[in-house]
């Protein structure tokens, strides 16, 4: 019997109709699959937020790029929405300036992998140099096994970084051919005229580049650091058969680009939610995803990944510690 069928065997016996937990038995399965063990679990888990800034920011956001800086710091202060969920689920949150365009002093809770201050603007020229690249995902995978090495069992990723709802639908777009109308949205909270700029803005940048970019292509082409990082983490966490839960639009980015270098890295990963963001449909339907959750949120920095770890947990407790339907026959009679 394989592994997939002793773990199915071992929901099917446990105290409760045959499939009447839904998604939380294939959640068991997936975990226990991932671990290669009839008794996954959730040890120490990470809220690993990449923060980094994009030289295109001025022309595709509301925002500033001073803004990726201060909510760096709104992390490291605690007060965030992502440092909220994190507690409330138990884990811990790391927060990693990838390439922020401005100095962040050392402090408790945040990892210098900086490449460089802020990519390129991708509308006249690459974003990054493939020399730069190398050294965002090395600095990621090495980060990832360090938390492996520690003991960690699972991985939620998130984000942070002012215009990279505009790198991630250019990526995607360019990877996996999907439609850049359909990937590019109001990311956050652009009005009729800035999105139009955004578009055209969008548009330019496209047109520099023909269709079909290998994933390594695509990332020195339009960034960010903070993606090539995310995408470089997916891919080692697999590796270490660690659970990588994605959160929104940005993760799910670096998940089609993880899922164009090595397509089996997907079964280690957990979709968190369905993001509110223009275009996250998309991308799920290319990687043949449903999330676990859809609350309609759009926020980012890993605040939906962090909300689908208590069902995480849920779904390795059912496998630990749920009576089995013999031990139920055995009160009975």
């Amino acid at each position: 019997m394989s592994l997939r069928e002793q773990l199915q065997a071992r929901l099917d016996g446990k105290a409760k109709p045959v499939g009447s937990l839904g998604r939380i038995e294939a959640l068991a399965v997936q975990l226990g699959m991932i671990q290669g063990t009839l008794a996954p679990q959730v040890v120490d888990p990470v809220v690993l937020v990449f923060a980094g800034d994009h030289g295109a920011a001025g022309a595709v956001s509301a925002y500033p790029a001073a803004v990726t800086a201060a909510m760096v710091g709104a992390y490291l202060g605690g007060r965030a929405a992502v440092n909220l969920f994190a507690g409330q689920a138990g884990a811990r949150l790391v927060v990693v300036d990838a390439g922020v365009a401005a100095a962040l002093p050392a402090q408790a809770g945040l990892v210098d992998a900086k490449v460089r201050a802020g990519t390129r603007d991708w509308r006249h020229g690459p974003a990054m140099t493939a020399a730069e690249l190398d050294q965002a995902m090395q600095r990621a995978a090495d980060l990832v096994d360090g938390l492996a090495d520690g003991g960690c069992t699972v991985l939620a990723l998130g984000e942070m970084g002012i215009g990279n709802t505009a790198s991630a639908a250019l990526l995607a777009h360019k990877v996996a051919g999907l439609d850049l109308a359909v990937l590019t949205g109001r990311g956050a909270g652009l009005d009729d005229a800035g999105l139009a700029r955004k578009q055209a803005a969008m548009a330019a940048g496209a047109a520099r580049t023909g269709p079909g970019l290998a994933p390594h292509a695509a990332l020195a082409e339009y960034g960010g650091y903070e993606v090539a990082m995310l995408a470089a983490a997916i891919l080692r966490g697999a590796e270490r058969r660690m659970c990588v839960v994605v959160d929104g639009v940005i993760v799910t980015a670096a998940a089609v680009l993880a899922h164009a270098i090595q397509p089996g890295c997907v079964a280690c990963c957990v979709f968190a939610h369905r993001s509110a963001e223009r275009g996250h449909d998309a991308m799920l339907a290319h990687l043949g995803a449903v999330p676990l959750l859809d609350l309609g949120m759009r926020l980012g920095e890993g605040t939906g990944a962090a909300l689908a770890l208590p069902l995480l947990r849920a779904a390795a407790a059912v496998l630990a510690d749920m009576a089995d339907m013999a031990d139920l026959q055995d009160l009975v009679a």
